[in-house]
């Protein structure tokens, strides 16, 4: 019993020390409101126009495939630590394959759907369409 004792009183350390901590800088601090510190920093140019910028959606999917990818090497670099001493001790190949297989098959199923359905296909912006066809036409 005295182990969850010890783990609520760290949850509990955990949770009331960041609340304590900003609950004291809200009581110490000055409080100057000024029209200046509510504007946006420019590195000292005014602003000008919106912040809202429509980005291209092809940005994400690349850092989704990227992230997916970059974390199957993070699951298959301590799986091939392990392979050795897993056949030394006397495992079967197809036991210790056949995760990984299955693993490695369900990625390339996504990267296929992926694929499939243009998400590895970067689209061309309107203006390199154009300069492309007045070329052609040219």
């Amino acid at each position: 019993m005295s182990d969850w004792i010890a783990i609520g009183a760290m949850g509990l350390v955990g949770v009331g020390l960041p609340l304590a901590m900003m609950a004291v800088s809200a009581l110490l601090r000055p409080s100057v409101p000024e029209q200046g510190k509510s504007a946006t920093y420019e590195s000292g140019e005014v602003p000008t126009g919106t912040a809202r910028v429509q980005f291209n959606i092809q940005y994400y999917m690349v850092a989704l495939l990227f992230l997916v990818f970059d974390i199957e090497t993070v699951l298959i670099f301590p799986w091939t630590v392990i392979y050795r001493s897993a056949l030394e001790q006397g495992a079967s190949l197809a036991t210790i394959l056949t995760p990984m297989l299955v693993f490695i098959g369900v990625l390339v199923i996504g990267l296929v759907w992926a694929w499939r359905n243009g998400a590895v296909k970067w689209v061309k912006s309107p203006q390199a369409s154009r300069r492309k066809t007045e070329r052609q036409d040219a």
